[in-house]
C-alpha cells in the first residue's frame, strides 16, 4: 500500500477507457482523494468532480490551484450529476466515471465507523447527515434488521445476528464499531477460522443502507444518461455482487442485449433505441501486479459503455 490516503483502483484501465485529452470534458463522480481525477487532468482534459463526504474538499484544493479554470470539485452525490454540470455550464459530458463503495480513507479513519478493524463511533455516514448506522442497529425493528442484513450484507446468520443485537441493545444502546463487531461475533459463535470477520457482512449491510448506495447507484447511472453526448464513455468500477448486478444490468439492458422474449412469452413490442454501446463484453478486472501492492482491488470489476446518439430512455414515476 501507498502512503498516500487512497490508491484508486485500475487506474490505467479507467483512464484509457474515460479517453482524456484537451478539450474533453470529463466527470469523477466519485472523487474521493482524486486519483481518476488527477489522471485526467494530466492528459488535459477538464473534470468537474462530485464527492457527498465534506472531507474530499482538502484533496480538491491542491488540484484546483494547479489546474485552475480546469477542475472544479461539487459537494454533491452523484444521482445529482445533471443538475451539477447545468450548473457549472458542463453539458453535454464527454466521460463519467464512478469508482463505488466506500474509500480506504473512509476505512482509516476511525472517527467515521465504517470499518470494526479499529474502534470508533458507529457512524459510516459518507455526507455525514441523516441517521447514522447507530440509529439502524438501535431503532429498527428486528425482523427488519434480519432483513437487511440479508439483504445487503447477504448473510447467512442474519436471524440469528438480528436477534442478539435486538436482545443486547435492550440493555445498552450500541454506540461504537468494536462493540458491535464483538456482539456480532458473540452470536454466530466466534470466527471458527473463517476467512473473514463475521461482521463483514453485517457492516457491509449497514453502510450501504445508511448511504442508500444501492438506489444512489440506479439513479446515478440514468443520470449519466442523460448528461453524457453521443461518443461519451461510462466507466464503473464496483467492488460487490449487489452493486456489480446492477451496473451489469443497467449497460446490457441499455445496449439491447436482454433477451425480449422466451418460450413461455412473446416477444414483445420493440422497446427504446440502445443509449449505450458496450465497450467490451462483460468486466475487466484488475492484473496481478495491481493486486498484489494494493488488495483492494482483488475484488474490482470494471464495466463501461458508449453513449449512443439514442435519446435517454423515460422511466417510470
Amino acid at each position: 500500500m501507498s502512503g498516500g490516503p487512497h490508491l484508486s483502483v485500475m487506474l490505467a484501465e479507467v483512464t484509457e477507457a474515460m479517453a482524456p485529452a484537451p478539450g474533453r470534458n470529463l466527470a469523477d463522480a466519485t472523487f474521493g482523494a482524486g486519483g481518476y481525477t488527477r489522471a485526467l487532468l494530466e492528459a488535459g482534459a477538464d473534470v468537474t468532480g462530485f464527492d457527498r463526504d465534506p472531507n474530499a474538499l482538502k484533496f480538491a484544493e491542491p488540484l484546483a490551484a494547479a489546474y485552475p479554470g480546469r477542475f472544479r470539485l461539487l459537494e454533491r452525490r452523484f444521482s445529482e450529476l445533471e443538475e451539477g454540470l447545468e450548473e457549472v455550464g458542463r453539458l453535454p459530458c464527454d466521460g463519467i466515471a464512478f469508482d463505488l463503495g466506500v474509500s480506504s480513507m473512509q476505512l482509516d479513519e476511525a472517527d467515521r465507523g465504517f470499518s470494526f478493524m479499529r474502534d470508533g463511533p458507529l457512524d459510516m455516514r459518507m455526507g455525514q447527515d441523516g441517521p447514522s448506522a447507530a440509529d439502524l442497529v438501535n431503532d429498527t425493528p428486528e425482523n427488519d434488521l434480519s432483513r437487511l442484513f440479508w439483504k445487503l450484507g447477504e448473510e447467512r446468520a442474519s436471524r440469528r445476528i438480528a436477534s442478539a443485537l435486538v436482545r443486547r441493545r435492550a440493555e445498552a444502546p450500541f454506540t461504537r464499531t468494536l462493540d458491535l463487531a464483538e456482539a456480532i461475533e458473540k452470536a454466530v459463535g466466534g470466527r471458527k477460522g473463517a476467512p473473514i470477520h463475521p461482521a463483514t457482512r453485517v457492516f457491509q449491510a449497514l453502510r450501504i443502507a445508511v448511504n442508500e448506495e444501492l438506489a444512489e447507484l440506479e439513479a446515478g447511472l440514468e443520470a449519466a444518461e442523460r448528461v453524457l453526448g453521443p461518443g461519451g464513455s461510462l466507466v464503473v468500477v464496483t467492488f460487490h455482487s449487489l452493486e456489480d448486478r446492477i451496473v451489469k444490468g443497467f449497460l446490457t439492458e441499455r445496449a439491447g442485449r436482454l433477451p425480449s422474449g422466451s418460450r413461455h412469452r412473446p416477444p414483445e413490442a420493440k422497446g427504446p433505441d440502445p443509449t449505450f454501446e458496450l465497450m467490451f463484453s462483460g468486466h475487466r478486472t484488475a492484473g496481478a501486479a495491481e493486486v498484489a501492492a494494493n488488495p483492494r482491488a482483488r475484488s474490482a470489476k470494471l464495466r463501461a459503455g458508449v453513449r449512443t446518439s439514442a435519446p435517454a430512455w423515460r422511466m417510470a414515476a
